[in-house]
């Protein structure tokens, strides 16, 4: 069974990255370049950390992540969206994510703080085995435009 292959977006503290190596599947970083540019070959999920330095006119999403989202066969098989973030950033907590699934019409699959804990990411592995498992059995090969989440 295909494994569904995350696509983030790590700064230089590492802590997306960290989340996301531990997953055991398939992950790129969107922070390098080649994987930026890069185009799907089937669904996927993004993983997202949202910045916020209190100015209001400040974008919480990464630019790597706005230009690998600026590809419309990227946009179209993304499937869900998870999001990295800091409790101290207060109601822009998950903004990131929130801001591209609400625009994208993709569920929000999962949300944790900093790097995750152990349980979060056992939580998420098995979040994602129960993804990888829904989409073989829709097999028809066509992603949903529109995933319902459920």
């Amino acid at each position: 069974m295909r494994q569904t292959p995350v696509y983030y977006y790590s700064s230089a503290s590492g802590l997306v990255r960290s989340f996301a190596e531990r997953l055991g599947r398939p992950v790129f970083n969107l922070a390098e370049r080649e994987h930026r540019r890069s185009q799907v070959d089937g669904p996927w999920v993004l993983l997202t950390p949202s910045y916020k330095t209190g100015n209001e006119a400040n974008d919480t999403i990464p630019e790597g992540v706005h230009r690998f989202l600026n590809n419309e066969h990227n946009r179209r098989l993304m499937v869900g969206v998870m999001g990295s973030g800091n409790r101290n950033f207060g109601r822009y907590y998950q903004m990131a994510a929130r801001q591209i699934a609400e625009k994208s019409g993709r569920p929000m699959l999962f949300e944790f703080e900093l790097a995750g804990t152990p349980w979060d990411v056992e939580e998420c592995r098995h979040l994602l085995e129960d993804l990888d498992a829904a989409l073989a059995a829709r097999h028809d090969g066509q992603p949903e435009e529109r995933p319902t989440g459920d």
